[in-house]
């Protein structure tokens, strides 16, 4: 019998952005946001911080930080975040 170590088990659908969570916004692979701009990822709103190289999918990675100025930033692949069109 194996222990527990008490760590919830993630689904695939966990990882990914809800496409639905804000009509009109587009996958940040048909819009690079700039640095400092508001997005949607799967961890929720947050602002990206950098702008890296190319991920498996061939989208841009994104670094982004979430609303809480002291949680470390992540990165993300812009096909999995979505951003709002162009003005």
């Amino acid at each position: 019998m194996s222990k527990s170590n008490g760590t919830k088990r993630l689904r695939a659908e966990d990882g990914r952005v809800d496409l639905t969570a804000r009509p009109g916004w587009i996958p940040a692979q048909e819009r690079l946001p700039a640095v400092g701009e508001q997005v949607l990822c799967a961890g929720g709103p947050g602002e990206v911080v950098a702008l890296l190289g190319k991920t498996g999918d061939g989208s841009r990675l994104l670094e982004i930080r979430l609303g809480d100025v002291q949680a470390k930033p992540f990165f993300a692949a812009a096909s999995n975040v979505l951003v709002a069109p162009a003005a």
